[in-house]
């Protein structure tokens, strides 16, 4: 028999699997994108944390697909080669051997942890990028300064396509695929790509359900000092509001310019979540009030 103490744990946690069926039963199919880079990739504990949310999702029905960046891996592995970095406007300018050393960091090292870590817990996965099955088909990015001059990045790419059918057929294998943020053109030439907007195209063109970006904060606050003013719920509009009068700004634009993109061209719902936090990504899909801010249309 159970302690009383027992017995309510017992029913709480069946009231939070009862909430969730609906949540399992509507999503069950659908495909979700979740963004993973930031300080996330720095703690072990919450990756493998998050990559159990994510074999949850795919053991309920849901098709998760993984796209990542590395920023500070690759820092850490450039200033280590000697390398100083260039920036251009925001970007890291990207010759040939700071190229290597990113896309060497990006497939070999972080896509080849999450996808060990996914089968350690029992769950399949794999890397989709240029040394197995490239999903990303890229272009070179070219920027213009004040004038409408060119401004030449080096090798960093934007995605002008991706192989949907190939990720299709992988999440129908019921494995999850992981995808880090370089592409290959026409000609096999590789690119390094933002991860944010690598991961909203991957969004587009898979038309999905949900974008998920995993950032370092818990969303989008009225006033970054005072947790009471988090948004959980915003429309496109506002969103653009909020960036014209400075409350958003700095390093969340860029994530926030990528989500309003995804939204313009179909995708249903965008979220920002703290993936440094246990389970957030849970929460926010499968529960009645989330623990992020949602975006839509």
């Amino acid at each position: 028999m159970l302690w009383s103490n027992d017995l309510d744990e017992a029913v709480r946690k069946a009231q939070v699997l009862v909430e969730a069926l609906n949540w399992i039963r509507r999503f069950r199919g659908k495909y979700v994108v979740i963004k993973l880079g930031g300080s996330t990739l720095e703690d072990r504990d919450a990756i493998n944390k998050f990559l159990t949310d994510v074999i949850f999702m795919e053991t309920v029905g849901m098709h998760p697909v993984i796209v990542h960046g590395g920023g500070k891996a690759i820092n850490k592995a450039v200033e280590a080669a000697g390398i100083e970095s260039r920036w251009v406007q925001g970007r890291r300018y990207t010759d040939p051997e700071t190229l290597q050393i990113a896309t060497d960091v990006l497939a070999h090292e972080i896509c080849s942890s999450l996808v060990q870590e996914i089968e350690r817990q029992g769950a399949q996965a794999i890397g989709l990028h240029f040394d197995s099955e490239n999903s990303l088909i890229a272009e070179k990015l070219i920027l213009k300064d004040d004038s409408g001059n060119p401004i030449d990045l080096g090798a960093v790419g934007q995605v002008s396509r991706v192989n949907c059918d190939l990720i299709k057929e992988k999440c129908r294998s019921g494995l999850i695929p992981i995808i880090p943020s370089v592409g290959l053109d026409e000609n096999g030439n590789r690119y390094n790509i933002n991860a944010d907007t690598a991961a909203a195209a991957v969004a587009r063109d898979l038309e999905v359900e949900k974008l998920v970006f995993l950032s370092d904060v818990s969303g989008i606050y009225l006033d970054p000092n005072d947790p009471e003013t988090l948004q959980s719920h915003l429309t496109i509009g506002r969103v653009r509001e909020l960036i014209a009068d400075g409350t958003i700004s700095s390093g969340m634009i860029p994530k926030v310019e990528a989500a309003l993109e995804a939204l313009d061209v179909g995708v249903h719902k965008v979220h920002i979540v703290d993936g440094r936090k246990p389970h957030t990504v849970l929460l926010e899909i499968y529960s009645n009030t989330g623990i992020g801010t949602e975006i839509v249309q």
